[in-house]
């Protein structure tokens, strides 16, 4: 008997021992494991059971569904990714979540996002953490674990030492709550990914980014950060600046969202004069305008050789600015992705990034424009090409599903297929 039929006959045995019937969810979702499973057994399996996918179910996990998940896979060593977002799961619920935790030691990736529980969830959640030992990355963002949550999983992150990802976005922390957390990273050596998007804050004088400055110039293991709606000003980019021409581990930074205007990131651009580590980053949302474009075009065409993803989405840049990046890109061949969409996209920065994707120097699937010309005029439209386009919802169906999203038929009674001028089909990247 395969892992996947037994793990289906032992869900019923669970659901006559708990007095409960079957939920139609996990029914569905073992018939289509069995289906995907007939050729290959797999050693490692994601477990898809989001309550959002209306192609899957019209069902959303409860409490007592836990108590079963708990039952059925504390035992389990071929399931390594479990994915409960969208579901109505409490604090009771993750009672049942935090004993799997301390159970199974073959779990790697748990998705909570957008979820019912508190911050009573949230310390049982971090107390199980402190003894887990498989636990590889971790979702909880859109839970109100509040600041108390945001304390537990800073005390949590002193005594784990496997967690790798964490993601406590759209939580309402606070500012205590982010000190802790920036006090704990400065000595943790496995994060790499930290998202703490969106906080509660209501103090001016950016005292949080000061922290994580800080905390920049002496961690030497996170590769990830994300400060999302952080409301940084020019005086708080200065200060990450400052601090992350220290920092040679840190890949990929998200700013978006927030108030950094021309002066900020022009003290950003010195450090992508330095050379550091960053790979992507991301200042979309912002102030910049014209100047600070031009800031980071000449550092990258001068100075960097290291950054390959920049956005700059909706930062009021105008013809000048995007002609000055798009010539930058010229003299930089490791700058391969960059994001445009939502400025005044002129018809000069119209035609140079026409050029740059007609050339070959910019890929489509690269970038969120794409040119094309009515009455003789050059004009760009949108793609939706962007990195974080998967963060809150995937699509079922099209040409663009993650391999983690499972595959619906399009409503209209078959699937849409974008095809060449040649008539071959069109695969998104």
């Amino acid at each position: 008997m395969s892992d996947v039929h037994s793990t289906a006959y032992r869900y019923d045995a669970v659901c006559q021992e708990l007095g409960v019937a079957p939920n139609p969810y996990f029914i569905k979702m073992f018939e289509r494991e069995k289906e995907e499973s007939v050729f290959e057994i797999r050693d490692r399996m994601h477990l898809y059971l989001a309550g959002n996918n209306k192609l899957l179910t019209d069902k959303r996990l409860v409490d007592k569904d836990c108590v079963a998940l708990f039952k059925l896979l504390q035992n389990n060593v071929f399931v390594t990714s479990l994915d409960l977002r969208y579901n109505n799961i409490t604090d009771e619920g993750i009672k049942s979540i935090a004993k799997l935790l301390e159970e199974n030691s073959v779990l790697e990736e748990l998705n909570l996002m957008c979820n019912d529980f508190g911050k009573d969830g949230a310390e049982t959640l971090a107390k199980a953490l402190q003894r887990n030992t498989g636990l590889r990355s971790l979702r909880v963002n859109g839970n109100k674990i509040g600041n108390r949550g945001g304390m537990y999983f800073a005390q949590m992150l002193q005594i784990n030492a496997t967690l790798r990802a964490l993601d406590l976005a759209d939580t309402d922390l606070t500012t205590e709550s982010l000190i802790a957390l920036t006090t704990v990273v400065n000595n943790n050596r496995s994060l790499k990914s930290l998202n703490v998007n969106r906080p509660i804050l209501f103090s001016e004088q950016e005292e949080c980014t000061v922290h994580f400055a800080k905390m920049l110039k002496v961690n030497s293991t996170l590769e990830e950060l994300h400060l999302q709606k952080f409301q940084i000003r020019d005086f708080g980019a200065t200060r990450l600046a400052e601090n992350l021409m220290e920092n040679l581990t840190l890949q990929y930074l998200d700013l978006s969202c927030n108030r950094i205007t021309r002066d900020g990131v022009k003290e950003l651009s010195k450090v992508l004069k330095r050379n550091t580590a960053i790979r992507h980053l991301d200042l979309s949302f912002n102030r910049l305008e014209d100047d600070g474009a031009m800031h980071l075009a000449e550092a990258i065409a001068t100075y960097n050789t290291t950054l390959q993803v920049l956005d700059v989405r909706t930062n009021n840049i105008r013809g000048k600015g995007l002609c000055s990046l798009s010539d930058a890109m010229k003299m930089n061949p490791t700058l391969t992705k960059i994001f445009i969409w939502g400025n005044n996209l002129e018809e000069t920065a119209a035609i140079a990034f026409a050029n740059l994707l007609e050339s070959g120097r910019l890929l489509k699937s690269n970038t969120d424009v794409q040119p094309y010309v009515v009455d003789g005029k050059t004009i760009l439209s949108e793609l939706t090409h962007n990195e974080q386009r998967h963060y809150y919802y995937a699509p079922s169906y099209g040409d663009d599903v993650p391999s983690w999203q499972p595959r619906g038929k399009n409503p209209r009674g078959s699937d849409v297929v974008a095809v060449n001028n040649d008539g071959y089909p069109v695969l998104a990247n």
